[in-house]
């Protein structure tokens, strides 16, 4: 064979290796940790780190950066199947396309989509750490990095963060597309930047004794954990649900600006560039200031919301009444129909899908009633929103938002994490959104033909909640 047929023969070797791994294979974290085996199974008896450094390898994550604090990737183990190989790479890449499509995520089956990169750098740099007290480099592996690479003339004070984004198909997810254009770091990244720096965190200091064999078993667990009929009151500690309680648990929402912009000048150094004169380094802090507000608002004060192109909601009939901003109360409901809590994305989303043909094929109203509506999973998920009328309480829907749990509750309470959700998470998001009024009224309802009266055991433990109707700024 003659050196030219022999690059071709490659060439298309490769192609149809990439072609067989896109048609097989899913963006579903289930699907990556499969390839994470097949990568375990090509350096037996080899640790974590040996297989992150070859999925590090394999992805081309190998910047200056990168080599300061995690040392040279290699590629040790036997050769990659070239599918495999093109799979992992496109896993790991992230790139936000001109189409507004966002490369190098997955989806987790908790609901939430997660950039693979900044994951994989904290599981490594927990790994490598020898230290007492902290992890070495994992807030700039798995937050700061990325500061570097976007010029801030891009970046429009008004949103630094996010956005968030929608399947084609949530049983076997091929295209994330951003529902608004990217921030500094978009919505998927951040999820992956508090779990890498979570279990970066975990690996270093144990609470149990040892670390995990696999890298695969770790993915496993804390993404893959089924609920029991619990939920999430009897969840594991460690699991992705928990994401952002285990984050503000670990004091990072205490990082000051200053912190991060010397972050940003270390790594500077550290990839041979010239220091920031002091003009783009007032511009950097008051970016990096306004972000972190941002994202304590957001992703911490915030409880983590499914939109609604994610449960599969129709689209509205007619047109929508916009809410005047800010709103005096916040009405709690519960659902008789469906009676049992949803525990899994797969069962609250076809909840919310019934309910929305509920209200629109046989009450004639225009969308789902709810604001929001409470699941068991450990999210929140999008009805009509924070912007649009809703059809709630009887002749008080364009005064508050309606939220209601999946389950009938008329003799017993909801969970305490969905009811913390509400009272502790998306009260507060409300008002720190300018949403809610800080000093609001908070009234209880059951979802019956006309919802103008409260009554019966679940209004009367939301009563309970006064302290709850006091939210400050």
């Amino acid at each position: 064979m003659d050196k030219g047929s022999w690059k071709h023969s490659l060439l298309l070797a490769v192609v149809l290796a990439s072609t067989y791994a896109d048609a097989s294979l899913s963006w579903h974290m289930d699907d990556f940790i499969q390839a994470v085996k097949q990568v375990e199974d090509g350096v037996p008896g080899s640790g974590p780190v040996a297989v992150l450094k070859r999925l590090r390898h394999a992805a081309g994550l190998n910047d200056a950066l990168i080599r300061y604090f995690l040392r040279a990737a290699d590629s040790g183990g036997a050769e990659m199947d070239l599918s495999l190989l093109s799979f992992i790479t496109k896993a790991v890449h992230h790139r936000v396309t001109e189409e507004n499509r966002e490369e190098g995520v997955v989806l987790t089956p908790d609901g939430t989509t997660v950039a693979l990169t900044p994951l994989l750098l904290g599981l490594e740099a927990g790994f490598l750490s020898n230290t007492k007290d902290r992890v070495r480099g994992l807030l700039k592996l798995t937050f700061t990095k990325d500061l570097e690479s976007h010029p801030l003339s891009r970046h429009p004070l008004s949103r630094h963060l996010g956005p968030d984004g929608c399947w084609d198909n949530v049983s076997s997810p091929q295209v994330f597309t951003l529902l608004d254009q990217p921030g500094v770091l978009t919505t998927a990244q951040i999820n992956g930047g508090m779990d890498g720096f979570v279990l970066g965190t975990e690996i270093a200091f144990p609470s149990t004794s040892g670390r995990p064999l696999k890298l695969s078993g770790i993915l496993t667990e804390y993404y893959c954990r089924s609920l029991e009929v619990g939920g999430m009151d009897v969840a594991p500690r460690l699991v992705s649900r928990r994401r952002r309680e285990n984050f503000r648990k670990l004091g990072v929402p205490s990082i000051t600006a200053q912190q991060v912009v010397k972050s940003a000048e270390k790594q500077r150094r550290v990839m041979g560039l010239k220091k920031m004169d002091s003009k783009t380094k007032k511009q950097l802090l008051t970016l990096v200031k306004e972000g972190v507000k941002e994202f304590v608002q957001e992703y911490l004060e915030c409880p983590p919301i499914i939109p609604r192109c994610m449960w599969g909601a129709k689209p509205y009939k007619g047109t929508p009444t916009n809410l005047t901003l800010p709103l005096p109360f916040l009405y709690i409901h519960h659902t008789s129909t469906p009676r049992d809590p949803c525990l899994t994305l797969q069962q609250c989303s076809a909840d919310m899908r019934a309910m929305q043909r509920f209200h629109q094929d046989d009450r004639g109203w225009d969308d789902i009633g709810y604001s929001f509506v409470a699941g068991s999973d450990g999210n929140i998920y999008e009805g009509r929103g924070w912007l649009q009328q809703g059809a709630h309480t009887l002749g008080h829907n364009s005064v508050g938002f309606g939220v209601s749990f999946i389950g009938d509750y008329t003799s017993r309470l909801p969970s305490q994490h969905a009811m913390g959700l509400v009272r502790d998470q998306l009260a507060s998001c409300a008002v720190g959104g300018g949403r809610l009024e800080a000093n609001f009224t908070l009234q209880g309802h059951r979802q019956v033909v006309s919802t103008s009266c409260p009554g019966d055991t679940f209004y009367n433990e939301i009563t309970g909640w006064e302290h709850f109707g006091e939210v400050k700024e």
